[in-house]
């Protein structure tokens, strides 16, 4: 019996530890994208995605947790622009700025995830405009840390990030196609 007891437990130990150099192995960087056309121009996108009190209207996280906590820094559009909010499992607490918007083209938004995980990440919003038609591209990437490394293994993060986004950009061409 002890034999078998001993087998199990090296079987156990040397699954753990492949598991561990599996996900070590992993890219130590992600990008999540997803992109849509919109019939709209990009200066109508711009607008929203620029406005960060404009995001309650399109934000799939603002729809996960209606009650979150939400405030804006003295600058809510634009270079400077601030958003920090405190919400439940689903959305977290966490704080974004945007660094840099190039009207009507490209928003980049410094993200930090405070909770339920500390993390550090760039969304970007590309908007490239052909005649009545507007093709937006939301990324988010940065830094894969052994954690999310190892969650990667269980979970599709692709799958589940870029769900939201796609959500988000259909509210986002729902609003701009009015």
């Amino acid at each position: 019996m002890r034999k078998i007891l001993k087998t199990i437990a090296l079987a156990i130990v040397v699954f753990v530890g492949g598991l561990f150099l599996f996900a070590a192995s992993r890219p130590d960087v992600f990008r999540v994208e997803r992109s849509m056309s919109i019939k709209a121009p990009p200066e109508k996108v711009f607008a929203q995605v620029n406005d960060l009190k404009a995001w309650a209207a399109w934000s799939p996280y603002e729809k996960k947790d209606p009650a979150m906590k939400r405030s804006f820094g003295a600058v809510t559009a634009g270079k400077g622009a601030v958003y920090e909010w405190d919400g439940n499992k689903n959305v977290g607490k966490g704080r974004m700025e945007i660094t840099d918007a190039a009207r009507p083209s490209r928003i980049v938004i410094k993200l930090d995830f405070l909770e339920p995980f500390e993390g550090h990440n760039t969304a970007e919003f590309t908007l490239n405009g052909k005649g009545d038609m507007t093709t937006v591209t939301w990324a988010m990437y940065g830094p894969a840390k052994f954690v999310s490394k190892l969650m990667g293994v269980f979970f599709n993060m692709d799958k589940m990030i870029g769900t939201d986004f796609e959500a988000g950009l259909a509210n986002l061409k729902s609003i701009a196609e009015k």
